[in-house]
């Protein structure tokens, strides 16, 4: 949990950097990165691991993601200032200055587009696409309606067919099954933390769970739902989205199967128990599914 109490971090260097570290969501913006650049790895025409263009193509999505986390806090900054685990961003807080954040995220996005630019300008449209959508589209749209969840569900998808287009100069079938395989397993990921924070979201008038009732059985239904379908999405890049045939063996499936089963598993027992705890338990097992999956295809790469 993030303190809430209001510090003057930002008078140090140290303090400083935590800020910033807090205003792109660090660990955020890893895990979408790191998504994006396995499915760069994935593309057929990526032979091999050449160190300068992940670290360019890393780099590049960094600043992109740090820029629309950036401007979703600025939207939010009210909204952060109320609830218990936001309350502590920069500025929520008032830390920081709205100018200032906004001007790391012009930067910042502009940045990153130029240095994916290098890829592609299909590469670089799509994270400009992502942006835009994400914090002009999905970020004002959380306290409309929970139809937000599956708006975001895109943006949040997209880093599969940056990373693709980025490897493979095309949106060809493989990016699509990767960006399906990460768009249905954003439903009970989200919907999990949802239910976790409900009454902090509801404070603030963020509409977030399926149901208008909040945490009950149709919610769980859903996050049942979203995870059976994630099975048969788990099977393609078997036999789709390489040179010959799948981008990825027989081990990459199974392994792929078995954390599909473990997700049903888990929200079916959100389904009986009913409680935040097994709420957290779903939360936790998609957290460890997507590196999971996305390694498990990469090492066993056709």
């Amino acid at each position: 949990m993030e303190e809430t109490v209001k510090q003057p971090s930002s008078l140090t260097f140290a303090g400083k950097l935590q800020d910033y570290k807090l205003l792109i969501k660090f660990n955020l913006s890893f895990m979408v990165v790191f998504s994006a650049l396995i499915s760069y790895l994935l593309a057929p025409k990526v032979k091999e691991f050449d160190w300068a263009s992940i670290g360019l193509f890393f780099l590049g999505g960094m600043l992109v993601t740090a820029s629309a986390n950036t401007i979703n806090q600025i939207v939010e900054k009210d909204t952060d200032a109320l609830m218990k685990r936001t309350a502590n961003r920069p500025v929520a807080a008032g830390r920081m200055s709205t100018q200032e954040a906004g001007t790391f995220a012009v930067l910042a996005g502009i940045g990153g587009i130029l240095l994916l630019w290098h890829f592609n300008f299909l590469t670089a449209a799509l994270a400009a696409f992502s942006l835009f959508l994400y914090a002009f589209v999905y970020t004002p749209l959380k306290k409309v309606s929970s139809i937000s969840v599956l708006v975001g569900a895109i943006p949040g998808s997209l880093p599969c067919l940056i990373g693709w287009a980025a490897g493979n100069d095309d949106l060809s079938v493989g990016g699509w099954v990767l960006f399906a395989l990460q768009f249905f397993w954003q439903f009970p990921h989200f919907w999990a933390i949802a239910w976790i924070a409900h009454k902090d979201y509801t404070a603030a008038g963020f509409k977030l769970l399926p149901s208008n009732e909040g945490p009950t059985k149709y919610s769980a239904i859903q996050a049942i739902t979203y995870s059976l379908l994630l099975i048969p999405v788990g099977v393609l890049p078997y036999f789709v989205g390489g040179d010959n045939g799948g981008m990825s063996g027989i081990v990459g499936l199974m392994i792929v199967a078995i954390a599909n089963l473990a997700m049903v598993a888990q929200c079916v027992r959100l389904y009986r128990e009913m409680t935040v705890k097994a709420a957290r338990r779903v939360m936790f097992s998609s957290y460890i599914y997507l590196p999971v999956v996305l390694l498990a295809l990469l090492a066993n790469k056709a």
